[in-house]
């Protein structure tokens, strides 16, 4: 029998409002120019939402899309097998693009992503990733934007799920059991 779960704050809610907020002023400090945002679903939705209208907010211009790269699977281990999912709609020839994404890890689906809208023409790609885990790089890939750096949990919460569980946690936390 397992035991039972609970969930442990380890970024809060006003301590993320904050740092999207200071994020949205790094990226309109870059002056990127025709700017496509392209959040990588599924478990970047919440930060990419708030980083939207924070940008919108500073008078960003910019267009929206998602793009659906998967890994995982219904596990917590990434397979190192990616899968486009669900493709933009979008022309990316000759534009800035900001990939953005709620863990950099591996660095694979990033590394994946970014190869992917080179090679469809981009002027530029650059990343914008809520959590960063340095050491478990299997590609050479670093971000433009980094929200927090990451201990070597398992996170969950704040679009980031574990089995589809927990998405909707307006906090990024870790899964603990009990007993």
């Amino acid at each position: 029998m397992s035991g039972e779960q609970t969930i442990r704050v380890l970024i809060d809610q006003q301590t993320i409002a904050a740092r999207v907020t200071a994020l949205a002023g790094e990226i309109k400090a870059a002056k990127l120019q025709n700017l496509l945002v392209i959040a990588v679903l599924k478990g970047s939705f919440m930060f990419a939402a708030d980083l939207l209208r924070a940008l919108h907010e500073l008078g960003v211009d910019l267009q929206a899309e998602f793009i659906h790269i998967s890994s995982y699977g219904t596990g917590t281990v990434s397979s190192g097998r990616l899968n486009v999912l669900k493709d933009i709609d979008s022309p990316v020839e000759g534009r800035d693009i900001l990939l953005v994404d709620d863990i950099l890890e591996s660095g694979r689906t990033l590394a994946f992503a970014k190869d992917l809208f080179v090679a469809r023409g981009a002027k530029n790609v650059q990343l914008c990733v809520l959590l960063e885990k340095p050491g478990h790089r299997a590609v050479q890939i670093e971000a433009n934007y980094v929200g927090f750096k990451c201990p070597d949990l398992f996170v969950v919460g704040y679009g980031m799920d574990v089995a589809h569980s927990f998405r909707q946690l307006p906090f990024v936390g870790v899964v603990e059991t009990k007993g």
